[in-house]
């Protein structure tokens, strides 16, 4: 199956699946492996970065690199081998303004990237984006916005004491400190 832009983004969006959008659900994210494995081994070649001429194709690049590559390897090394490179899209994006071409619930997309590095420059931007998407959501999605930028805190904190994402270690091979222990041991501790 050719993947397009569209096909990624209508999924993504879809309000059937944006239930299971930070949730583990073995069955999303089976379908994801098998809708668009392909599509996301082909972003992780380079071979879709003509989609970032346009604001859409961007957004449906990083959720491929971001998102469905977590969806895919979750609980495994290979959810954060596409990281570095979703980042440097989602900078050179945001730096052309494509963000704000893009829907209020779209942009959160497009900024997950940064949250999710073990930059802290990075990480201070996500903090500065998800503040500023917060002040601009309407009344009715105040709380929503609220929340991720409350999770874009929580990363920006975890990366500020630790330099890393401990609950990543074990995937990642890396040994835990004895202060990364101590966090691990506490309920919610990770992401």
């Amino acid at each position: 199956m050719h993947v397009t832009v569209q096909d990624v983004v209508k999924f993504w969006f879809d309000s059937a699946n944006q239930a299971h959008w930070f949730a583990r659900h073995d069955a999303f994210d089976e379908q994801i492996h098998t809708d668009f494995g392909v599509a996301l081994h082909a972003a992780r070649a380079g071979e879709l970065e003509h989609w970032v001429e346009t604001p859409t194709g961007w957004l449906a690049l990083l959720i491929l690199l971001d998102q469905f590559g977590r969806n895919c390897y979750r609980n495994d090394a290979r959810a954060f081998v596409a990281d570095a490179h979703a980042q440097k899209l989602a900078c050179a994006g945001i730096a052309r303004g494509h963000d704000m071409a893009l829907e209020p619930h779209q942009r959160v997309f497009t900024y997950l990237p940064l949250e999710h590095s073990e930059d802290l420059q990075l990480q201070q931007r996500s903090v500065g984006l998800f503040t500023a998407l917060c002040e601009q959501a309407g009344p009715s999605d105040r709380a929503l916005f609220e929340n991720y930028l409350g999770y874009a805190r929580r990363h920006h904190e975890v990366i500020a004491r630790f330099g890393r994402f401990p609950h990543r270690n074990a995937l990642l091979g890396r040994a835990n400190t004895p202060e990364e222990n101590e966090y691990l041991a506490q309920p919610g501790a990770g992401f």
